[in-house]
């Protein structure tokens, strides 16, 4: 290479050396500080693509875990209001077996109607007082077989959604509670008049009664069970949920984050490319005075 006083070319060389090696340092510096591999689409814009995806779902399957949690909690308000149902209805049972013997009066008969049909009323409070959330559980409402949540107020069973899409095999299935009121269980004096389970103020009635109160303690547990199962089933859906959401963060994780060791080894190696570009440009800035020697 010659030497002339127009051109500094060796200072240009080292110059577009020292940007390169800085770029590449500023790049590891960057992801480092961050720890992520992928800081914008120039870094790897297919893997950007699929990370966003899988960011998507895995916030959406987490929240999907929270609305199966708080689905569980609602199954649990209605089974512990079905649990005092329960009570009540045993206790009916109790005083329409009380009734149906011969060893009392009618006025008798009648003070044991008046706390039967107490049971009755207060049964069917419970049912009209069991809300989650404003939702009533017990009373009809979540009954009915179909489900319209084109409203603002969705109605009839209620629809769980955990899934990252809208496919009613995989993202979503239903609650549905029967009705749980005294009428509906065909027990007390707001149940069909004659039924069995209508009232214990004769013995005849009493002794019907008790076979009422049988099927309405079978109905109850029908509807307990039904509910316990979607609660375990549920608890299930939790589990698939979390170990889809923990595989799919780690995929992101390989895709996304930087491998430190091996960032930080090329970090180290930009470092001193740079300084030494730095030293050789300062060399290569001195070279054209030789040359003002050579004039001199």
């Amino acid at each position: 290479m010659s030497l002339v006083v127009n051109h500094n070319l060796m200072a240009g060389n080292i110059a577009n050396s020292l940007n390169s090696h800085y770029g590449r340092l500023a790049t590891s510096t960057q992801r480092l500080s961050t720890g992520m591999r992928i800081n914008s689409s120039a870094d790897d814009a297919a893997g950007l693509a699929i990370r966003e995806l899988m960011r998507s779902d895995i916030a959406t399957m987490n929240q999907g875990i929270r609305n199966a949690n708080d689905a569980i909690s609602l199954i649990q308000t209605a089974d512990g209001a079905l649990g005092v149902i329960d009570e009540k209805l045993i206790r009916m049972k109790e005083l329409a077996e009380q009734a149906a013997t011969g060893t009392y009066d009618s006025t008798q008969r009648l003070m044991i109607e008046s706390e039967y049909q107490q049971m009755a009323s207060e049964i069917t409070r419970i049912a009209n007082a069991t809300d989650f959330n404003g939702i009533h559980l017990l009373n009809g409402n979540l009954s009915s077989a179909s489900h319209n949540g084109s409203d603002l107020t969705a109605t009839g069973k209620m629809k769980i959604h955990f899934g990252t899409a809208n496919d009613s095999a995989e993202d979503y299935y239903y609650i549905q509670i029967g009705n749980c009121t005294a009428s509906a269980f065909g027990v007390g004096n707001q149940a069909k008049v004659g039924s069995a389970g209508y009232t214990v103020s004769t013995q005849q009635e009493a002794q019907r009664a008790l076979v009422g109160l049988t099927n309405a303690i079978v109905s109850k547990d029908k509807i307990r069970a039904h509910i316990g199962a979607m609660q375990n089933r549920l608890e299930n859906t939790i589990t698939n949920l979390t170990t889809q959401a923990e595989n799919l963060q780690a995929a992101e994780s390989r895709i996304s984050d930087v491998d430190v060791a091996t960032e930080m080894t090329n970090f180290v190696r930009n470092q001193i490319l740079t300084q030494s570009a730095v030293a050789m440009l300062s060399q290569a800035n001195s070279l054209p005075q030789m040359a003002m020697q050579l004039i001199g």
